[in-house]
Protein backbone atom coordinates (compact mmCIF):
# COMPACT_ATOMS: atom_id res chain seq x y z
CA UNK A 1 0.00 0.00 0.00
CA UNK A 2 1.22 3.41 -1.03
CA UNK A 3 1.71 5.44 1.82
CA UNK A 4 2.94 8.52 -0.35
CA UNK A 5 0.22 8.66 -3.12
CA UNK A 6 -2.76 7.87 0.12
CA UNK A 7 -1.60 11.22 1.88
CA UNK A 8 -1.54 12.89 -1.73
CA UNK A 9 -5.05 12.14 -2.55
CA UNK A 10 -6.48 13.01 1.31
CA UNK A 11 -4.22 16.34 1.09
CA UNK A 12 -6.06 16.89 -2.75
CA UNK A 13 -9.53 15.78 -0.73
CA UNK A 14 -8.41 18.82 2.18
CA UNK A 15 -8.27 21.14 -0.80
CA UNK A 16 -11.57 20.45 -2.63
CA UNK A 17 -13.42 20.66 0.54
CA UNK A 18 -11.75 24.21 0.99
CA UNK A 19 -12.21 25.24 -2.01
CA UNK A 20 -15.78 24.75 -2.64
CA UNK A 21 -18.12 27.23 -0.90
CA UNK A 22 -21.12 24.00 -0.61
CA UNK A 23 -18.06 22.08 1.09
CA UNK A 24 -17.35 24.80 3.17
CA UNK A 25 -20.78 25.84 4.57
CA UNK A 26 -21.12 21.88 5.69
CA UNK A 27 -18.06 21.77 7.41
CA UNK A 28 -18.34 25.10 9.53
CA UNK A 29 -22.10 25.55 9.48
CA UNK A 30 -23.49 22.69 11.21
CA UNK A 31 -26.83 21.36 9.48
CA UNK A 32 -30.55 22.30 10.67
CA UNK A 33 -31.70 19.11 12.26
CA UNK A 34 -35.24 18.63 10.26
CA UNK A 35 -38.37 18.48 12.49
CA UNK A 36 -38.89 15.14 11.21
CA UNK A 37 -39.65 12.31 13.55
CA UNK A 38 -41.07 8.36 14.37
CA UNK A 39 -44.69 8.85 15.59
CA UNK A 40 -43.32 5.61 17.55
CA UNK A 41 -39.71 6.51 18.47
CA UNK A 42 -40.16 10.75 19.38
CA UNK A 43 -42.62 10.58 22.83
CA UNK A 44 -41.60 12.30 26.01
CA UNK A 45 -44.36 10.52 28.33
CA UNK A 46 -43.23 7.63 30.78
CA UNK A 47 -44.31 4.70 31.57
CA UNK A 48 -44.30 1.67 33.38
CA UNK A 49 -41.06 3.58 34.49
CA UNK A 50 -38.41 0.94 37.10
CA UNK A 51 -38.94 1.84 40.86
CA UNK A 52 -37.21 0.21 43.43
CA UNK A 53 -38.85 0.64 47.12
CA UNK A 54 -36.81 0.52 50.50
CA UNK A 55 -39.12 0.32 53.00
CA UNK A 56 -38.43 0.66 56.74
CA UNK A 57 -41.62 1.08 58.35
CA UNK A 58 -43.75 -1.51 59.27
CA UNK A 59 -47.28 0.64 59.53
CA UNK A 60 -49.94 0.72 57.33
CA UNK A 61 -49.99 4.41 56.33
CA UNK A 62 -46.69 3.61 53.72
CA UNK A 63 -48.09 0.21 52.24
CA UNK A 64 -50.69 2.63 51.36
CA UNK A 65 -48.51 5.30 49.97
CA UNK A 66 -46.10 1.89 48.02
CA UNK A 67 -49.91 0.71 46.70
CA UNK A 68 -50.77 4.10 45.12
CA UNK A 69 -47.35 4.06 43.83
CA UNK A 70 -48.34 0.05 42.38
CA UNK A 71 -51.82 1.46 40.97
CA UNK A 72 -50.26 4.07 39.13
CA UNK A 73 -49.81 3.77 34.97
CA UNK A 74 -46.32 5.65 35.64
CA UNK A 75 -44.56 3.79 38.01
CA UNK A 76 -43.60 -0.10 38.06
CA UNK A 77 -42.32 -0.90 41.07
CA UNK A 78 -39.32 -3.75 39.71
CA UNK A 79 -37.76 -4.20 43.34
CA UNK A 80 -37.85 -4.02 46.93
CA UNK A 81 -35.21 -3.48 48.91
CA UNK A 82 -33.56 -4.78 52.17
CA UNK A 83 -30.72 -3.30 52.96
CA UNK A 84 -29.35 0.75 52.19
CA UNK A 85 -26.00 -1.71 50.03
CA UNK A 86 -28.80 -2.22 47.28
CA UNK A 87 -29.41 1.15 46.60
CA UNK A 88 -25.98 2.12 44.37
CA UNK A 89 -26.04 -0.86 42.53
CA UNK A 90 -29.31 -0.27 40.80
CA UNK A 91 -28.64 3.13 40.49
CA UNK A 92 -25.13 2.72 38.70
CA UNK A 93 -26.63 -0.22 36.57
CA UNK A 94 -29.80 1.92 35.18
CA UNK A 95 -31.90 -1.02 36.60
CA UNK A 96 -34.32 2.02 37.98
CA UNK A 97 -34.70 5.39 37.39
CA UNK A 98 -35.83 6.25 41.30
CA UNK A 99 -35.59 4.74 44.74
CA UNK A 100 -38.24 5.46 47.43
CA UNK A 101 -36.61 5.71 51.22
CA UNK A 102 -39.02 5.46 53.78
CA UNK A 103 -38.08 6.23 57.26
CA UNK A 104 -38.99 3.51 60.10
CA UNK A 105 -41.19 6.21 61.57
CA UNK A 106 -43.24 7.30 58.66
CA UNK A 107 -46.29 6.05 59.91
CA UNK A 108 -46.20 6.64 63.21
CA UNK A 109 -44.99 10.53 62.65
CA UNK A 110 -48.02 10.87 60.75
CA UNK A 111 -50.45 9.46 63.06
CA UNK A 112 -49.22 11.94 65.89
CA UNK A 113 -49.68 15.01 63.44
CA UNK A 114 -45.76 15.23 63.20
CA UNK A 115 -44.29 16.50 59.92
CA UNK A 116 -42.30 13.29 57.90
CA UNK A 117 -40.38 12.91 55.13
CA UNK A 118 -39.78 10.34 52.45
CA UNK A 119 -36.17 10.17 50.37
CA UNK A 120 -36.17 10.15 46.76
CA UNK A 121 -33.25 9.12 45.03
CA UNK A 122 -33.25 9.67 41.34
CA UNK A 123 -30.83 9.03 38.24
CA UNK A 124 -29.73 12.47 36.99
CA UNK A 125 -28.21 11.41 33.74
CA UNK A 126 -31.17 11.84 31.63
CA UNK A 127 -32.30 15.60 34.00
CA UNK A 128 -34.96 15.78 31.90
CA UNK A 129 -36.85 12.28 32.24
CA UNK A 130 -35.82 12.75 36.26
CA UNK A 131 -37.63 15.90 36.40
CA UNK A 132 -40.87 14.21 34.56
CA UNK A 133 -40.69 11.08 37.03
CA UNK A 134 -40.23 13.52 39.77
CA UNK A 135 -43.33 15.52 38.60
CA UNK A 136 -45.45 12.09 38.68
CA UNK A 137 -44.28 11.33 42.13
CA UNK A 138 -45.05 14.79 43.40
CA UNK A 139 -48.54 14.39 41.90
CA UNK A 140 -49.45 11.07 43.77
CA UNK A 141 -48.02 12.40 47.17
CA UNK A 142 -49.79 15.29 47.44
CA UNK A 143 -52.77 13.56 46.20
CA UNK A 144 -52.02 11.00 49.43
CA UNK A 145 -51.58 14.17 51.99
CA UNK A 146 -54.75 15.64 51.18
CA UNK A 147 -56.99 12.42 51.59
CA UNK A 148 -55.02 11.84 55.09
CA UNK A 149 -55.49 15.08 56.52
CA UNK A 150 -59.23 15.12 55.35
CA UNK A 151 -59.42 11.86 57.27
CA UNK A 152 -57.75 13.55 60.34
CA UNK A 153 -59.42 16.98 59.81
CA UNK A 154 -56.48 18.84 59.76
CA UNK A 155 -54.91 21.29 57.60
CA UNK A 156 -51.08 21.39 56.40
CA UNK A 157 -48.47 19.37 54.87
CA UNK A 158 -47.04 15.97 56.65
CA UNK A 159 -44.82 14.51 54.11
CA UNK A 160 -42.56 15.89 52.13
CA UNK A 161 -39.71 15.54 49.71
CA UNK A 162 -35.81 14.64 50.18
CA UNK A 163 -34.60 14.41 46.72
CA UNK A 164 -31.27 13.28 45.64
CA UNK A 165 -30.06 13.43 42.18
CA UNK A 166 -26.91 11.12 41.39
CA UNK A 167 -24.54 12.49 38.67
CA UNK A 168 -26.40 15.31 37.77
CA UNK A 169 -27.03 16.77 40.66
CA UNK A 170 -29.00 20.29 40.42
CA UNK A 171 -30.85 18.36 37.02
CA UNK A 172 -29.37 20.78 34.78
CA UNK A 173 -30.48 20.17 30.93
CA UNK A 174 -27.38 21.84 29.80
CA UNK A 175 -25.23 18.36 31.28
CA UNK A 176 -27.52 16.33 29.34
CA UNK A 177 -28.42 17.57 26.20
CA UNK A 178 -24.42 19.59 25.04
CA UNK A 179 -22.69 15.98 24.92
CA UNK A 180 -24.95 15.00 23.21
CA UNK A 181 -24.50 17.58 20.65
CA UNK A 182 -20.60 16.45 20.39
CA UNK A 183 -22.31 13.18 19.10
CA UNK A 184 -25.05 15.06 16.99
CA UNK A 185 -22.18 17.21 15.21
CA UNK A 186 -19.38 14.75 14.77
CA UNK A 187 -21.96 12.59 12.95
CA UNK A 188 -23.16 15.50 11.07
CA UNK A 189 -19.68 16.70 9.86
CA UNK A 190 -18.10 12.96 9.14
CA UNK A 191 -21.01 11.56 7.26
CA UNK A 192 -21.54 14.72 5.17
CA UNK A 193 -18.26 15.06 4.05
CA UNK A 194 -17.37 11.56 3.41
CA UNK A 195 -20.69 10.98 1.52
CA UNK A 196 -19.75 14.34 -0.86
CA UNK A 197 -16.19 13.06 -1.65
CA UNK A 198 -16.77 10.25 -4.57
CA UNK A 199 -20.04 12.45 -5.87
CA UNK A 200 -18.24 15.29 -5.92
CA UNK A 201 -15.30 13.78 -8.54
CA UNK A 202 -18.12 12.20 -10.82
CA UNK A 203 -19.99 15.68 -10.49
CA UNK A 204 -16.57 17.41 -11.56
CA UNK A 205 -15.89 14.87 -14.19
CA UNK A 206 -12.48 14.23 -12.35
CA UNK A 207 -13.45 10.55 -11.48
CA UNK A 208 -11.90 8.94 -14.91
CA UNK A 209 -8.85 10.98 -14.17
CA UNK A 210 -8.68 9.21 -10.75
CA UNK A 211 -9.24 5.65 -12.05
CA UNK A 212 -6.07 5.93 -14.54
CA UNK A 213 -3.89 6.76 -11.59
CA UNK A 214 -1.71 4.57 -9.95
CA UNK A 215 -4.24 3.80 -6.85
CA UNK A 216 -5.87 1.02 -5.90
CA UNK A 217 -9.50 1.12 -4.83
CA UNK A 218 -9.03 0.33 -1.64
CA UNK A 219 -6.63 2.95 -1.03
CA UNK A 220 -9.06 5.51 -2.90
CA UNK A 221 -11.05 4.60 -0.48
CA UNK A 222 -8.57 5.41 2.26
CA UNK A 223 -7.65 8.75 1.42
CA UNK A 224 -11.17 9.92 0.88
CA UNK A 225 -11.95 8.68 4.69
CA UNK A 226 -8.97 10.52 6.09
CA UNK A 227 -10.63 14.18 6.06
CA UNK A 228 -13.71 12.95 7.46
CA UNK A 229 -11.86 11.31 10.37
CA UNK A 230 -9.26 14.51 10.58
CA UNK A 231 -12.56 16.90 10.39
CA UNK A 232 -14.27 15.01 12.70
CA UNK A 233 -11.67 15.03 15.38
CA UNK A 234 -10.86 18.52 15.20
CA UNK A 235 -14.58 19.30 15.77
CA UNK A 236 -15.54 16.93 18.16
CA UNK A 237 -12.09 18.40 20.55
CA UNK A 238 -13.34 22.11 19.75
CA UNK A 239 -16.81 21.00 21.46
CA UNK A 240 -15.30 19.16 24.27
CA UNK A 241 -13.19 22.16 25.05
CA UNK A 242 -15.87 24.82 25.25
CA UNK A 243 -18.30 22.11 27.05
CA UNK A 244 -15.61 22.18 29.92
CA UNK A 245 -14.86 25.97 29.61
CA UNK A 246 -17.78 27.83 28.76
CA UNK A 247 -20.70 25.16 30.24
CA UNK A 248 -18.36 24.11 33.00
CA UNK A 249 -19.73 20.60 32.87
CA UNK A 250 -17.89 18.28 34.54
CA UNK A 251 -15.19 15.60 32.94
CA UNK A 252 -15.60 12.89 35.66
CA UNK A 253 -14.14 9.91 33.38
CA UNK A 254 -11.15 8.79 31.29
CA UNK A 255 -10.27 11.32 28.20
CA UNK A 256 -8.73 8.53 26.40
CA UNK A 257 -11.54 6.45 26.41
CA UNK A 258 -13.77 9.23 24.99
CA UNK A 259 -11.29 9.54 22.40
CA UNK A 260 -11.27 5.99 21.40
CA UNK A 261 -14.89 6.26 21.33
CA UNK A 262 -14.57 9.32 19.11
CA UNK A 263 -12.82 7.46 16.45
CA UNK A 264 -14.59 4.06 16.62
CA UNK A 265 -17.64 6.10 16.40
CA UNK A 266 -16.59 8.41 13.19
CA UNK A 267 -14.53 4.88 11.25
CA UNK A 268 -18.58 3.82 11.48
CA UNK A 269 -19.94 7.25 10.33
CA UNK A 270 -17.24 7.06 7.19
CA UNK A 271 -18.10 3.87 6.70
CA UNK A 272 -21.77 4.82 6.33
CA UNK A 273 -20.59 8.21 4.03
CA UNK A 274 -18.47 6.29 1.94
CA UNK A 275 -21.44 3.60 1.10
CA UNK A 276 -23.92 6.50 0.41
CA UNK A 277 -21.26 8.30 -1.90
CA UNK A 278 -20.39 5.40 -3.54
CA UNK A 279 -24.26 5.08 -4.39
CA UNK A 280 -24.48 8.58 -5.20
CA UNK A 281 -23.66 9.85 -8.78
CA UNK A 282 -24.74 13.68 -7.72
CA UNK A 283 -23.52 15.88 -4.66
CA UNK A 284 -27.53 16.57 -3.94
CA UNK A 285 -28.22 12.82 -4.11
CA UNK A 286 -25.26 12.82 -1.43
CA UNK A 287 -26.09 14.87 0.71
CA UNK A 288 -30.23 13.44 0.36
CA UNK A 289 -28.84 10.42 1.46
CA UNK A 290 -26.95 11.53 4.48
CA UNK A 291 -30.01 13.31 5.98
CA UNK A 292 -31.77 9.91 5.22
CA UNK A 293 -29.55 8.32 7.41
CA UNK A 294 -29.30 11.31 10.34
CA UNK A 295 -32.55 11.52 11.03
CA UNK A 296 -33.40 8.04 12.10
CA UNK A 297 -29.99 7.79 13.28
CA UNK A 298 -30.71 10.54 15.93
CA UNK A 299 -34.20 9.65 16.78
CA UNK A 300 -33.46 6.33 17.43
CA UNK A 301 -30.15 6.66 19.17
CA UNK A 302 -32.09 7.52 22.60
CA UNK A 303 -30.28 11.60 22.35
CA UNK A 304 -34.03 12.74 23.11
CA UNK A 305 -36.39 9.87 23.93
CA UNK A 306 -35.28 7.02 25.96
CA UNK A 307 -34.93 4.03 24.15
CA UNK A 308 -36.63 1.86 26.28
CA UNK A 309 -40.00 3.84 25.51
CA UNK A 310 -39.87 2.70 21.90
CA UNK A 311 -41.65 -0.51 20.59
CA UNK A 312 -39.79 -3.58 21.40
CA UNK A 313 -39.62 -3.84 17.15
CA UNK A 314 -37.99 -0.12 17.42
CA UNK A 315 -35.49 -1.07 20.28
CA UNK A 316 -34.47 -3.75 17.84
CA UNK A 317 -33.53 -1.13 15.02
CA UNK A 318 -31.52 1.32 17.91
CA UNK A 319 -29.05 -1.90 17.89
CA UNK A 320 -28.10 -0.58 14.55
CA UNK A 321 -27.40 2.64 15.10
CA UNK A 322 -23.63 3.76 15.98
CA UNK A 323 -24.92 6.33 17.46
CA UNK A 324 -26.88 5.41 20.01
CA UNK A 325 -23.39 3.66 21.90
CA UNK A 326 -21.55 6.95 21.35
CA UNK A 327 -24.22 8.43 23.38
CA UNK A 328 -23.81 6.16 25.92
CA UNK A 329 -20.09 6.80 25.65
CA UNK A 330 -20.20 10.30 25.57
CA UNK A 331 -22.18 10.87 28.52
CA UNK A 332 -20.87 7.45 30.89
CA UNK A 333 -17.26 9.56 30.61
CA UNK A 334 -18.73 13.35 31.59
CA UNK A 335 -21.61 12.57 33.95
CA UNK A 336 -20.64 9.03 35.31
CA UNK A 337 -16.68 8.70 35.21
CA UNK A 338 -16.43 5.61 33.20
CA UNK A 339 -13.36 4.05 31.86
CA UNK A 340 -12.41 1.60 28.91
CA UNK A 341 -13.60 -1.95 31.03
CA UNK A 342 -16.98 0.18 31.72
CA UNK A 343 -17.40 1.15 28.21
CA UNK A 344 -16.38 -2.12 26.15
CA UNK A 345 -19.69 -3.10 25.32
CA UNK A 346 -20.25 0.10 23.44
CA UNK A 347 -16.76 0.09 21.60
CA UNK A 348 -17.16 -3.77 20.38
CA UNK A 349 -20.53 -2.96 18.73
CA UNK A 350 -19.50 0.51 17.12
CA UNK A 351 -15.81 -1.76 16.11
CA UNK A 352 -18.25 -4.44 13.95
CA UNK A 353 -20.69 -1.17 12.35
CA UNK A 354 -17.12 -0.18 11.46
CA UNK A 355 -15.75 -3.07 9.66
CA UNK A 356 -18.73 -4.23 7.93
CA UNK A 357 -19.75 -0.50 6.62
CA UNK A 358 -16.37 -0.32 5.87
CA UNK A 359 -15.86 -3.72 3.55
CA UNK A 360 -19.58 -3.20 2.09
CA UNK A 361 -18.74 0.81 1.14
CA UNK A 362 -15.02 -0.71 -0.67
CA UNK A 363 -17.34 -3.23 -2.05
CA UNK A 364 -19.42 -1.32 -3.57
CA UNK A 365 -16.55 1.22 -4.80
CA UNK A 366 -14.86 -1.62 -6.71
CA UNK A 367 -18.34 -2.41 -8.10
CA UNK A 368 -19.22 1.19 -9.50
CA UNK A 369 -16.14 2.12 -10.73
CA UNK A 370 -16.32 1.73 -13.86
Amino acid sequence: MKFELIMALAIKEFLALLRDKRSRIVIIIPPIVQLLMFSFAATYDLNNIPVAVYNRDAGSLSHELISRLEGSPNFHIIKRIHHEAEIAPLIDNRAVLLVVNIDSHFSADMRRGQSTSMQVILDGRNSNTAMTAMNYLRTILLDFNRNWLEKQGQAGVKTVLDVRNWYNENLQSRWFIVPGIVCLLTLVVSLLVTSLSVAREREAGTFDQLLVTPIRPVEILIGKAIPGIVIGLLESTVIIIIMIMLFKIPLRGDIGALYLGIVLFLLSSTGVGLMISSIAVTQQQAILGAFLFMVPAVILSGFSTPIANMPEVVQWLTYLDPLRYFLIIVRGVFLEGDSYGLLFNQYWPMLLISIVSLAFSGWLFRHRMY
